[in-house]
């Protein structure tokens, strides 16, 4: 967040966001372990941030490479936001309400939203993923873990979640 200082060491990514009235000021563990994965398995190309919130995860992938990055909320408070921390961060990122965007196909989708819109928009997510792109899933508490990865089982080759204080990330390649 723009309020705090940080002692930023050689080879860190440092963000500055401003979340105004949207969701996420990067420091929760979903944000985390959600960048992680995005710099394991993101190798340049397009990601779509679902739920996108501060835009926190469009600007992460940015910073690591990727050749484009989309948004999208619900609220346009945090369309606002998303498009006024990319700019301060100086990287190009495309975000938009959900009427607004476009159909595309991208090499990753990553979605920090709750179970309970995980498990509504699976199928919505899965059109946006390409066949061999990866699905990263957090918000969710770990004892939900098993039932959202079993549902984009149909869809995804599940890795193993991981865990961090009571909240699961997974991620899946796209059969």
């Amino acid at each position: 967040p723009t309020w705090e200082t940080w002692d930023e060491q050689p080879g860190d990514l440092l963000i500055e966001l401003d979340p105004g009235m949207a969701f996420g000021t990067g420091t929760h563990e979903t944000t985390a372990m959600c960048i992680s994965l995005i710099e394991e398995y993101y190798k340049g190309g397009k990601l779509l941030d679902v739920g996108t919130g501060s835009g926190i995860l469009a600007i992460a992938a940015l910073k690591l490479g990727a050749g484009r990055a989309l948004g999208v909320d619900i609220d346009p408070q945090a369309v606002q936001s998303s498009r006024d921390n990319a700019a301060q961060n100086a990287v190009q990122a495309d975000f938009y309400l959900p009427g607004e965007l476009p159909d595309v196909e991208t090499d990753v989708v990553v979605a920090n939203i709750l179970a309970n819109p995980l498990r509504m928009l699976g199928a919505l997510l899965t059109r946006h993923v390409r066949v061999g792109g990866r699905i990263v899933l957090s918000g969710i508490l770990q004892e939900q873990a098993e039932e959202i990865r079993t549902l984009y089982q149909q869809w995804f080759e599940m890795d193993a979640p991981v865990f961090d204080d009571g909240w699961t990330c997974l991620s899946g390649r796209k059969r």
